[in-house]
C-alpha cells in the first residue's frame, strides 16, 4: 500500500491496521473498513487500474476537519465462514475477534468512548452486524469493555450487503453468485461441494438478519446497491439486487453505485461512480457522531451506576438480615470486633443507627465500584 506521498505502508492480512491517524491532533472518530468473502483488507478497497487505496490515499484529506482515524480489518473470509450453519457459526467467531481486536486497539489508546463508523462490503456487512449483536448483548462486569463497540457505533455504510435472508432459496442463489464473482474460477470448478453447501438452510444468516433488526434503530445506516451487472460465464447478472442490498426501511438512506458488485468498493479517484455519495455519508456521520456518542455514554454510565446501586442495596439488605437481634448476648473472646478488650465480659449487640446504616450502604457501593474498576 502507498500513501499520498508514495511511501509504502504495510497492511496486516489479519486483524486491524491503522492506515491513517491525524497528527498531531487527537482523533475524534474511528472509521473502520471490513471486507467480504475472499476479500483482503488492502485489495478489496484498491482500484485495479490506478492502484489507489482510497481509505488511506483519498479519504483522509476530506475528513481533515472531522479528525478521523482510518483502520482496515482483515480476517480469513473463506466460503465456509458463510456456509457452515449454526453448528460452527464462523461468522460469530469472526465477530468476536473483531470486537476484541477493536476494543483492545481503542482501550490502550484511552479511546473506548470514541465514535465508530463502519464501511462494509458484501458479506463483510454480516460480520459487522454480528459483531454489533454480540457487543450489545454483553453485560458481564469483567468483559463490559467489549460492549463499548456497540455503545460507540454511530453509523454503518453497507456496500452490496445482502440483508433479506428470509427466503432460503434466494440466499443460496445470492451466495452462489457472490462466490462466482469473488472466488477464483479454479476453486469453483474444483470444489462443486461449495455450491451445494450454499444452497442448504443457512440459519446463521437468517438469525443475524432477525437479531440485527432489534438494534437497527440505534444507528445511522446507509444502504448501497450495485448499478451494473456482473458477467457470470457469459450471463450478465446483478449479484445482490436492490431489494436485498437496499431494502426500504424507515429512516435509512439508500443509493445506487454505478459499478458491478466487486468494483463498487474500489474508487480510483474522486470522480469515480459513487465516490461522492459514500464519502459524503462518511463525512456527515463523522461530523455528527461525537455529540451523539457522548449522549450514548452518558446514558450507559447512568445505567451502570444504577445497576451498581441496586446491587449494593441488595447486598446491604442481605447483610442486615444477618445482623444479631437486639438484646442478643454472647461471651466474647479476648477482643471485640472493634478491638476493645472484653475478656470475661458480656457484650450486647446494638442495632445500627440510621447514620451507620447509610455509611455502611455507601461503603458497599464504593466497594463494588472499586472491584468493577479493577476488573
Amino acid at each position: 500500500m502507498s500513501n499520498s506521498s508514495g511511501q509504502r505502508i504495510p497492511v496486516n492480512r489479519f486483524g486491524l491496521t491503522e492506515v491513517y491517524s491525524p497528527t498531531p491532533t487527537k482523533p475524534e472518530v474511528d472509521v473502520v473498513f471490513v471486507h467480504g468473502l475472499n476479500g483482503d483488507p488492502h485489495n478489496t478497497w484498491t482500484s485495479e487500474n490506478t492502484k489507489i487505496f482510497w481509505p488511506a490515499q483519498i479519504l483522509p484529506p476530506i475528513l481533515e476537519e472531522e479528525k478521523a482515524r482510518v483502520l482496515v480489518y482483515g480476517y480469513d473470509a473463506d466460503v465456509t465462514s458463510f456456509t457452515d450453519g449454526v453448528s460452527t457459526d464462523k461468522i460469530h467467531n469472526h465477530a468476536e475477534h473483531l470486537v476484541a481486536a477493536l476494543s483492545a486497539n481503542r482501550r490502550i489508546r484511552k479511546a473506548l468512548e470514541r465514535p465508530i463508523i463502519w464501511i462494509a462490503h458484501s458479506l463483510g456487512g454480516l460480520v459487522v452486524k454480528r459483531a454489533l449483536i454480540y457487543s450489545a448483548e454483553i453485560r458481564g462486569i469483567k468483559i463490559e469493555h467489549l460492549r463499548s463497540v456497540f455503545v460507540s457505533t454511530y453509523g454503518i455504510l453497507f456496500l452490496g450487503t445482502p440483508h433479506h435472508g428470509s427466503d432460503i432459496a434466494h440466499w443460496g442463489n445470492r451466495l452462489e453468485w457472490i462466490c462466482s464473482v469473488m472466488l477464483p474460477k479454479k476453486v469453483m470448478d474444483s470444489q462443486p461441494q461449495l455450491i451445494d453447501a450454499l444452497k442448504t438452510n443457512n440459519e446463521t444468516l437468517q438469525n443475524i438478519d432477525r437479531q440485527f433488526v432489534q438494534i437497527l434503530n440505534r444507528f445511522h445506516i446507509y444502504f448501497f446497491h450495485e448499478g451494473k451487472p456482473t458477467n457470470l460465464k457469459g450471463t450478465l447478472k446483478v449479484i445482490v439486487d436492490e431489494t436485498s442490498a437496499s431494502p426500504t426501511v424507515q429512516d435509512v438512506e439508500r443509493a445506487v453505485i454505478q459499478a458491478d458488485h466487486s468494483h463498487m468498493c474500489k474508487f480510483e479517484n474522486e470522480n469515480a461512480p459513487g465516490f461522492d455519495l459514500v464519502v459524503e455519508g462518511i463525512q456527515r456521520y463523522a461530523e455528527a457522531a461525537p455529540a451523539k456518542i457522548k449522549r450514548n455514554w452518558d446514558t450507559e454510565n447512568q445505567e451502570r451506576n444504577a445497576a451498581k446501586q441496586a446491587e449494593a442495596a441488595e447486598l446491604y439488605s442481605a447483610s442486615i438480615k444477618n445482623t444479631p437481634p437486639q438484646g442478643h448476648t454472647h461471651q466474647s473472646d479476648s477482643s471485640s470486633t472493634f478491638g476493645y478488650s472484653s475478656l470475661g465480659r458480656e457484650q450486647r449487640a446494638l442495632p445500627p443507627t440510621e447514620g451507620q446504616m447509610e455509611f455502611d450502604k455507601q461503603f458497599i457501593v464504593e466497594d463494588i465500584t472499586s472491584d468493577k474498576e479493577k476488573a
